[in-house]
């Protein structure tokens, strides 16, 4: 089973199911495009809310028709990390410090308040450590990730007249970007309330992909971290947990 607060991986059944209820609501071009990208290229929600038009399509000199790329490029930018967009702000919640740096610093404010010197505790905060996001190149072969992106993009050109390559690939009802926290909301909403996903994230599509990658194509760890863009192996690593339906059909064959 998946741990505690890890987002439900999602069986090829339940995959199938999704798109199905997504082209039953409105706008299933843009949505299903969306969960298309989650689940065939693996992306966060943040790196979705952050795409524009030229990640996937170069458009014409008049913006009015594309042609898809055969390769997603994605700036090392759009990945987690401290300062990937301006629209959202860092702010710091915790900070920790070595036993020894610690009782320094509790010397340091002990002689400025016998000193009666002012003390703002900001200026003995650790400086913070940027985590510097990591570039990806994923193919575009997946044909229903193709048709998917075709169809919304002649949608959004068909109402906008034309488009930049520097426009959001994906905007709200009001015609701006989304946020990513705006798009993790949406995202978890079709997968609970639109296809009855128990425990689904806007995380499900990414780690569906990684543990299909690792478990039902057998390929190495290292193919996997290479699509995930994770830094570190280890994180790559608690994908090797068998998905919930191995343990299921594990479970049933008990006699």
């Amino acid at each position: 089973m998946p741990k505690s607060g890890q987002a439900r991986v999602l069986t090829p059944e339940q995959q199938r199911h999704l798109f199905q209820v997504i082209r039953e609501h409105r706008h299933p071009e843009k949505n299903e495009a969306i969960m298309q990208i989650s689940f065939k290229l693996g992306l966060r929600a943040q790196e979705i809310a952050l795409l524009q038009v030229k990640e996937i399509a170069k458009l014409n000199s008049t913006g009015t028709d594309f042609e898809l790329l055969s390769v997603m490029s994605l700036p090392a930018s759009y990945t987690k990390g401290v300062g990937a967009t301006s629209r959202q702000r860092y702010q710091r919640r915790t900070i920790s410090f070595e036993v020894e740096t610690f009782d320094r610093i509790v010397r340091q404010i002990e002689a400025l308040a016998r000193a009666g010197a002012d003390i703002h505790p900001e200026d003995f905060h650790p400086p913070a450590r940027h985590h510097k996001g990591k570039s990806r190149d994923l193919p575009l072969v997946d044909d229903a990730l193709r048709a998917a992106l075709t169809d919304y993009l002649r949608l959004r050109i068909e109402k906008a007249g034309s488009l930049k390559p520097s426009s959001p690939l994906f905007i709200t009802q009001k015609g701006g970007p989304y946020s990513p926290n705006t798009l993790q909301e949406h995202m978890a909403m079709m997968l609970r309330r639109w296809a009855g996903v128990e425990k689904a994230s806007s995380h499900s599509g990414r780690r569906s992909l990684i543990t299909h990658v690792i478990h039902r194509q057998k390929k190495s760890v290292k193919v996997a971290q290479k699509i995930a863009g994770h830094v570190n192996p280890s994180t790559t690593l608690i994908y090797e947990e068998p998905p919930e339906d191995v343990l299921e059909d594990a479970l049933r064959d008990m006699d």
